[in-house]
């Protein structure tokens, strides 16, 4: 009986490609569907405009402007002051005993969003839960009418 003396050699695991490249194309489908292509170029903010007609003349209402520079003007009268406290004593007065009083916030384009939540605090404060903005007409860009 002739000696042997070769070794065996184990044949080189292979690997099968084909379950692979399954999988990967499943994968590719799935995120070719699901993904949403947004192109941001730059964000545009736009002030706000209505169409709505001109208001009703409603007998208890506050109209509060906000200047740019933040100054608050209650009915037509300077407020001294720019503090929450300040201005709620100023709506409080100009209100009265009228709970049921609308506020008319009508600020400045470029006044700060701190000074408009300022009077909606100072609002708040008093007991006026009726508020409402201002805003620019889209025909008449002079005149400034409560939105609905």
């Amino acid at each position: 009986m002739p000696m042997n003396f070769r070794k065996k050699r184990p044949e080189e695991p292979e690997i099968n490609l084909i379950p692979f490249i399954d999988v990967l194309l499943v994968v590719l489908i799935f995120l070719m569907l699901t993904t949403t292509y947004a192109k941001f170029t730059e964000m545009k903010i736009n002030l706000p405009t209505a169409n709505a007609q001109t208001a009703s003349a409603r007998p208890k209402e506050l109209v509060v402007l906000v200047t740019a520079d933040g100054r608050y003007v209650i009915n037509q009268q300077l407020v001294e002051g720019r503090s929450v406290e300040v201005l709620a004593a100023g709506l409080n007065a100009a209100a009265g005993s009228a709970k049921d009083t609308v506020v008319v916030v009508t600020a400045d384009a470029s006044a700060t969003h701190q000074s408009v939540i300022n009077v909606m605090d100072a609002a708040r404060r008093v007991g006026l839960s009726q508020l409402t903005f201002a805003t620019q007409g889209q025909t008449d860009a002079g005149q400034a009418s409560p939105a609905p």
